[in-house]
């Protein structure tokens, strides 16, 4: 499509960072669009408008990311966290409170620069940060407070706090994604009272009764997530010991709620183990899990909860769709080798695969023909670098770094691209192409053979043992591999010579 948005790519280095072209690449190699600039982090906004970097001077600079210009800079001592919101509206910034009555969380109109909202929080953790959190279209936002959440007008924050969901005890929660229409709540188990799930919606009407809810014990955590569209939620619940001592790490249980009760449970999953990633297609009416002790399977459900597709087992941990939701990339990372196995759902078939070694992040392109790998500090401290796939797991582009602390995508919305279908079926004809002038063409096409399935491990041998093995081979002429030798050979056959020969004679003398 001709008027489709060109790539780009977000690299931060020890230095600072810069913005590339993104592939396709002239030469074989991306350009610089925008020059080094020294920074300590840095964060487009979810639609790709916006882009905010904290420099080390505490001025926070925010950048039209189509320009790359700085639009406005907020000079904010003591900043410790700060976040755009997602259409790049407001910058969100929380600094180290002096006072327990100071108001250290701000919320700042970065068009004209003048301060929306304030409030006071004590600290933040992962769970806890953005303290004020917004849907995707920024029509609704909303904040935890003590055994409430509290709602605000994002066009016009001075109207202070419209409503309110009472829940008592309430430690977590989660905005639908589009449209806002429902959010999701945790209440942890508290003195023998089970832990919950709940969905309100967030009309004032509709806020005094949650509309689905689901209870469980051993309960220590959840992570909440809403599909497009606003219509299921996906909740993995984790505990911190397994009952069953089958895992260090705890437990993990995968249930799925609607938002109009008529599905409250269990996702069925068939095989025992943990719940490694759970993650939504675009079009949020199919989600795929990996799962299990390792191997690990890897299933996809529709909204229903009832299988499509088994994809099979593997060295897996990780998910992502391919943001037209026809590919899905199936992965190993973090404590595995870095399999990666491209899948068409779709046509049901693996498309190809490949290896990304030592990868912390990944994610596919806004146009869903590329695929992106990263391996950054601080998690990584050597071997870090970035390498880029085509969607059939085929490596387009890969450099190393000295130290790198972030590669991703300028984000876009998909629907700005074409469909990645006709390119699937343009590399087909070409790959069938190919084949026939091999003198390999035939009616039907040649299916790719799926990942082989991980042996089991041989049983663990200490190295004394090992060395003991290998003495006996030396001394009895009997090889590892369990072959006798040719003199060892021999002295068998003597030997069981001489045993015929010894029991003749006996039965001889008995006789």
């Amino acid at each position: 499509m001709s008027s489709s948005p060109s790539l780009e790519i977000l690299v931060r280095e020890a230095e600072g960072f810069t913005v590339w072209s993104g592939p396709p690449f002239t030469n074989g190699q991306p350009t610089l669009k925008l020059e080094r600039v020294s920074c300590s982090n840095t964060k487009f906004s979810v639609d790709g408008s916006k882009l905010m970097a904290m420099k080390s001077d505490g001025i926070i600079s925010i950048y039209d990311a189509t320009s790359l210009t700085v639009v406005r800079s907020f000079p904010i001592a003591n900043v410790t966290a700060a976040e755009l919101s997602p259409c790049g509206t407001y910058l969100q910034t929380f600094q180290k409170p002096t006072t327990p009555q100071e108001k250290n969380v701000s919320i700042w109109n970065i068009e004209t620069g003048d301060l929306a909202h304030s409030h006071y929080q004590k600290s933040i953790t992962k769970a806890s940060w953005p303290s004020i959190r917004f849907c995707l279209d920024e029509s609704s936002a909303c904040r935890l407070a003590t055994n409430e959440i509290q709602f605000f007008d994002p066009k016009d924050f001075s109207k202070g706090i419209t409503s309110r969901i009472r829940v008592p005890g309430v430690a977590a929660f989660e905005l639908s994604k589009t449209p806002a229409s429902h959010v999701a709540v945790f209440v942890p188990e508290s003195k023998g009272s089970p832990g919950s799930v709940q969905i309100f919606g967030c009309g004032e009407e509709l806020q005094s009764q949650p509309s689905a809810r689901r209870s469980f014990f051993r309960c220590s955590s959840v992570q909440f997530s809403w599909n497009h569209g606003s219509t299921g939620l996906l909740v993995v619940v984790q505990s911190d010991v397994d009952k069953t001592n089958q895992s260090y790490y705890g437990e993990t249980k995968l249930h799925y709620l609607t938002i109009d009760g008529t599905h409250e449970g269990l996702v069925p999953l068939g095989k025992e183990g943990p719940v490694h990633d759970v993650q939504w297609s675009f079009s949020g009416s199919e989600f795929a899990v990996v799962y299990g002790f390792m191997p690990a399977c890897v299933t996809i459900f529709d909204k229903n909860c009832k299988p499509l597709m088994e994809i099979g087992e593997g060295p897996y941990n990780t998910l992502r769709w391919n943001p037209k939701g026809r590919v899905l990339c199936v992965a190993g990372f973090g404590n595995l080798p870095g399999d990666m196995a491209f899948w068409d759902v779709v046509n049901k078939k693996q498309l190809g695969s490949n290896k990304a070694e030592w990868s912390v992040t990944s994610e596919w392109s806004p146009d869903g023909r590329y695929f992106l790998t990263a391996s950054t500090a601080p998690r990584r401290q050597i071997d870090n670098g970035m390498k880029i796939f085509n969607y059939d797991g085929k490596r387009y582009f890969k450099k190393m770094f000295e130290r790198l602390y972030q590669a991703e995508w300028k984000p876009e919305s998909p629907d700005r691209f074409g469909d990645i279908s006709e390119l699937i079926k343009s590399v087909e004809s070409l790959k069938l192409g190919e084949g026939k002038s091999q003198g390999q063409g035939s009616a039907q096409k040649k299916a790719i053979a799926p990942n082989p399935i991980a042996q089991k491990p041989a049983a663990y041998r200490p190295p004394h043992a090992k060395h003991a093995a290998a003495v006996q081979a030396e001394l009895l002429g009997v090889s590892t591999a369990g072959e006798m030798s040719k003199n060892a050979l021999k002295n068998k056959k003597k030997r069981e010579k001489k045993k015929a020969a010894e029991a003749a004679a006996a039965s001889g003398a008995n006789a």
